[in-house]
C-alpha cells in the first residue's frame, strides 16, 4: 500500500495521446413533483444545467485533472456543441490541434435529464437520455487528417490511449492505422474496446480493457467464476497479440491477465454506487497516467480500481483527484486523509455541521511551500469560527496562476501538509484560476482573504454577504513568501557553488 500512495503522490505529467469518440455532455437537473396529464411520464421543474466532456473527452478531461498533458486526436461538427466542447478543452489547457472538423456529421451529444425527488433533492434519478449523433465511418480525407497528425505527434507522446464508442471514427483501417504507428515508434497502445463480437480489429495493441460484458460476447465465455475469467483472458490476450487484458468486472472489481498465463483479481472496495457513467474512462486514464508515468501494468491495475470505485460514487462522468484516491488508499481512516475531501462529500458534511450551528470558516491559497507566514494565516482564519475549510489549488491551477515552474510541492503532498495542521478541519481541491464555484459550494459564514485583497476585492465576498455571511482580512507575516524562500535557496546554492570554486582555485 506504501507503494501505491508514493506512485500516486509523485505522478508526473506525461505526454497523453487520446484518440476517440469525442463527445459533449449535457445535465438538465430539475425536480420532478408530478405526472403529466397528457402521457404517464414525470414532469421535470428544470432548476440548472451543465455540460461536461464526454466519450474520449471524459478521458481527457480525468487526465488533465490527473496533471497530464493530453494530446487528443478525434473529429467534432460544425456545431455549437463543437464549440462548447472545444471552449472547455481549451480553458483545461489541452492541446487541440488533433481536433478535425467533420461537416457530414454532428458534434456527439448526449442530454441526460436528472430529476429529484420533491423530498428535500434527495433520490436523483436519470429520467431519460437523448442522443444527438452520426455514425457513420469517417470518410477517407478526415482519415488522412487524423494518420498526419498522428504520424507527427505520436513520436512525443508516452502512452496512446484509444476509446471507442462504435461511432464511426475508429474504423477498421484508422484501428490498424494506429497500431502500426505505436509499433513503428514503440509506444504502449491501450484500447477501451466497443461492443462487438468481433475484436479482430484491435490485433496488436499492448492491452485492452473490455468490461464483463463486452468480454463475454467477444470471447462466447460466461464469466461466473476464476477459472472462466483466466479462459477469456488467455484467449483475448492470444487471439489478439496483447500483452496485458484488463477485465473489469463491475462490483467484484478488475482481472489483469499477462501473456504468461499469470492471472489476478484486484477487489474492489464495496461501496454505494451512484451512476456507472464514466467508470470505464476512469480505468483507461489511471492506466494511461501510472503506465505512462513509468510504471507497470501491475502498478496501474489497484490505482485504476480505486479511482474506479470512487468514481461510480459521483453522478455523470466526473473526473477524480490524486488527493481523493490518495485519501482512499489511506482507507480514510487515517486522520490526514480523512480531513481530504471530494467537494461533493464536504458539501453533505458541512450541512450536517450548520445543524449544531457551527460557524463555518473559508479560505483557499496555493500554499507551496509551507511556511510561517501560512501558518499564521490559517491560525487567524480558523479563530473567526468553529470549522475551517482550506480550498487547495490543484497543480494544474497553480500553474495556470504561477507559471510553468510551479508548483514545487504537488497537490498531494500540500493537501497532506494542511491535513497535518491541527487548526484545519478539511481541505478540498479546486481546479479553476479563483475558488468562485467553490465557494458557492461550500457557502461559508466567514470569507478570510488576506489583507492585499482589502482594495482590490475579494474573489466570492459578494455571494458571501449576499446571504449575510462577512468577508475577514488576515494581516501578512512581513517578508515571509514562497517566491523569498526559495530566492534564497537559490541565493546560498550560488553562494556556495562560488566557495567550492574559489576554494579549489587556490588549492
Amino acid at each position: 500500500m506504501d507503494n501505491l500512495i508514493n506512485i500516486i503522490s509523485n505522478l508526473g505529467s506525461p505526454k497523453i495521446m487520446v484518440i476517440g469518440d469525442l463527445m459533449l455532455d449535457k445535465y438538465v437537473w430539475g425536480e420532478v413533483k408530478r405526472i403529466s396529464q397528457e402521457a404517464p411520464i414525470p414532469i421535470i421543474n428544470v432548476s440548472s444545467e451543465d455540460v461536461r466532456p464526454g466519450g474520449a473527452g471524459s478521458v481527457v478531461n480525468n487526465l488533465m485533472t490527473l496533471g497530464a498533458q493530453v494530446f487528443p486526436c478525434g473529429i467534432i461538427g460544425e456545431d455549437a456543441h463543437g464549440h462548447t466542447l472545444m471552449g472547455i478543452f481549451k480553458q483545461l489547457g489541452v492541446d487541440t490541434a488533433g481536433i478535425i472538423v467533420d461537416k457530414s456529421r454532428p458534434t456527439i451529444m448526449k442530454m441526460r435529464f436528472m430529476g429529484h425527488l420533491q423530498t428535500a433533492g434527495k433520490g436523483v434519478q436519470q429520467l431519460l437520455r437523448v442522443d444527438y449523433e452520426k455514425t457513420h465511418a469517417i470518410s477517407a480525407e478526415i482519415e488522412t487528417q487524423l494518420t498526419t497528425y498522428l504520424n507527427k505527434t505520436i513520436q512525443i507522446c508516452d502512452i496512446v490511449l484509444v476509446s471507442d464508442m462504435n461511432k464511426g471514427l475508429l474504423s477498421h483501417s484508422f484501428l490498424k492505422t494506429i497500431v502500426t504507428l505505436c509499433k513503428k515508434y514503440k509506444k504502449i497502445a491501450i484500447v477501451d474496446p466497443k461492443l462487438v463480437n468481433d475484436y479482430s480489429c484491435y490485433e496488436g495493441f499492448t492491452a485492452m480493457t473490455p468490461n464483463r460484458n463486452e468480454t463475454e460476447l467477444a470471447t462466447g465465455i460466461k464469466i461466473t467464476d476464476n477459472d472462466n475469467l483466466h479462459r477469456a483472458g488467455s484467449k483475448l490476450v492470444s487471439n489478439l497479440s496483447l500483452e496485458y487484458c484488463i477485465i473489469t468486472i463491475d462490483k467484484d472489481g478488475m482481472f489483469l491477465y499477462h501473456k504468461n498465463g499469470s492471472g489476478k483479481i484486484i477487489p474492489t472496495v464495496p461501496r454505494a454506487v451512484f451512476d456507472v457513467t464514466g467508470a470505464g474512462d476512469m480505468v483507461l486514464s489511471m492506466f494511461g497516467m501510472v503506465v505512462g508515468s513509468g510504471h507497470g501494468f501491475e502498478e496501474a491495475a489497484p490505482l485504476a480500481n480505486v479511482a474506479a470505485g470512487i468514481e461510480v460514487g459521483k453522478i455523470g462522468a466526473t473526473p477524480v483527484s490524486k488527493a481523493e484516491i490518495l485519501s482512499e488508499l489511506m482507507g480514510g481512516k487515517n486522520q490526514l486523509s480523512g480531513k481530504i475531501k471530494d467537494i461533493e462529500v464536504l458539501v453533505g458534511i458541512l450541512n450536517e455541521h450548520r445543524k449544531k450551528n457551527d460557524k463555518i470558516v473559508f479560505t483557499n491559497g496555493c500554499f507551496d511551500i509551507l511556511h510561517i507566514g501560512h501558518i499564521e494565516y490559517i491560525k487567524f482564519a480558523r479563530k473567526q469560527g468553529d470549522i475551517l475549510v482550506i480550498g487547495l489549488n490543484t497543480d494544474r491551477s497553480v500553474k495556470s496562476l504561477k507559471g510553468p515552474s510551479r508548483p514545487f510541492v504537488s497537490e498531494t503532498e500540500r493537501a497532506r501538509m494542511l491535513a497535518a495542521l491541527e487548526d484545519v478541519t478539511y481541505v478540498v481541491l479546486f481546479d479553476e484560476p479563483t475558488p468562485l464555484n467553490l465557494i458557492k459550494a461550500v457557502r461559508p459564514d466567514v470569507l478570510v482573504k488576506g489583507e492585499d485583497w482589502k482594495n482590490a476585492g475579494a474573489v466570492g465576498s459578494e455571494i458571501v454577504e449576499s446571504y449575510g455571511g462577512k468577508v475577514v482580512f488576515a494581516p501578512f507575516v512581513e517578508g515571509v513568501s514562497t517566491t523569498n524562500i526559495v530566492s534564497r535557496i537559490i541565493k546560498r546554492h550560488s553562494e556556495t557553488e562560488t566557495l567550492k570554486d574559489a576554494v579549489g582555485q587556490t588549492s
